[in-house]
């Protein structure tokens, strides 16, 4: 072991806190916290401690409806070394003055300041990312993008810039400490944490959120990876398929008789129902009005949605919408 090696080993505990989001993602707060254990498991010594906040101190609730009990509310919480704010579903309308104000307090000291998974959003609503890079859960890259056009916002995993710390969510949060780790205490401990989770490769930062699209469809011919990636690109502004096939290589009969072979369905419909799943997760998880959804996902008004939408998901958006309340 080299000296700066056991620099690391020899430092002290770091307090670790997690500021808890109503709704908050409990698998993103579990693939955060559980490494940190791990590492003090596998070290023999308490390398990290870790504590839940919330505004009040009382129970949150997650987003799969268990609640937690928080150790402090934000006014009496103590000094951490790291801060992480965990959020998920349900924070369109989140303006917590307080929140913010105390998350300014906190990075004003120069700690490193956190976001997981829609975390990021709370941290620029409290004006914390200006000027950095950033990453969020891929469903909500468009909604920060949307409400925050000047940040410099990507598609990663996670992604660190100086004091800012932020995630996808998820099993990314298990990256994302695992790097820390890494940093902090050396490769091999960060390797060892990893294969307690049977987490067989430590992803970098700048790894797809998503699974790969042959992964997702069972398809191997690239020309028709290339082609659901044009159609995933461009929801809002759908391409035709003349175009679509063009730009894959191949001419508009093959590439029809090509789809219905794999999927039995035409390219146009398998556009069409791209476009209706992600109006469908908006429904679920924003509060865009019906034309807002329908513009951002390539319908010409809120009646096209909701006829197209009636006829594939055999309901409207607005019974879709009103439907979620009751999961």
């Amino acid at each position: 072991m080299d000296p700066s090696e056991n620099d690391k080993a020899d430092s002290p505990t770091q307090r670790m806190g997690f500021f808890l989001v109503p709704h908050f993602s409990m698998m993103a707060l579990s693939s955060a916290t559980e490494p940190l254990r791990a590492a003090n498991r596998v070290a023999g010594k308490p390398l990290y401690s870790w504590h839940l906040i919330s505004a009040d101190g009382e129970p949150v609730s997650s987003s799969s409806g268990f609640s937690l009990l928080p150790e402090f509310a934000m006014t009496s919480a103590p000094e951490f070394s790291h801060l992480f704010v965990v959020a998920s579903i349900g924070v369109a309308d989140y303006r917590n003055a307080q929140v913010f104000e105390f998350l300014r307090r906190y990075a004003a000291t120069g700690r490193p300041l956190g976001g997981i998974s829609l975390g990021t959003m709370i941290l620029a609503r409290a004006g914390l990312l200006d000027g950095r890079r950033c990453t969020i859960h891929w469903e909500a890259l468009r909604a920060l993008a949307d409400e925050f056009p000047s940040l410099e916002v990507c598609r990663d995993l996670y992604c660190v810039a100086g004091d800012r710390l932020t995630c996808a969510g998820g099993t990314a949060a298990m990256d994302l400490m695992l790097d820390l780790i890494a940093s902090q205490h050396g490769h091999q401990l960060a390797v060892e944490v990893a294969d307690q989770f049977l987490h067989t490769r430590i992803r970098g930062s700048a790894e797809s959120q998503k699974m790969a699209i042959q992964w997702r469809y069972g398809v191997e011919d690239r020309r028709i990876v290339n082609a659901i990636t044009l159609m995933e690109q461009n929801v809002e502004r759908p391409v035709p398929m003349k175009t679509v096939a063009s730009l894959v290589g191949i001419s508009p009969r093959q590439f029809e008789r090509m789809w219905l072979k794999h999927f039995n369905v035409r390219p146009s419909q398998f556009y069409l129902e791209l476009r209706l799943k992600t109006a469908q997760k908006l429904l679920h998880e924003s509060t865009y009005s019906l034309l807002d959804i329908a513009m951002r996902c390539g319908f010409t008004g809120a009646s096209h949605l909701g006829r197209c939408y009636r006829k594939f998901f055999d309901r409207t958006p607005g019974a879709e919408r009103n439907a979620k309340d009751t999961l």
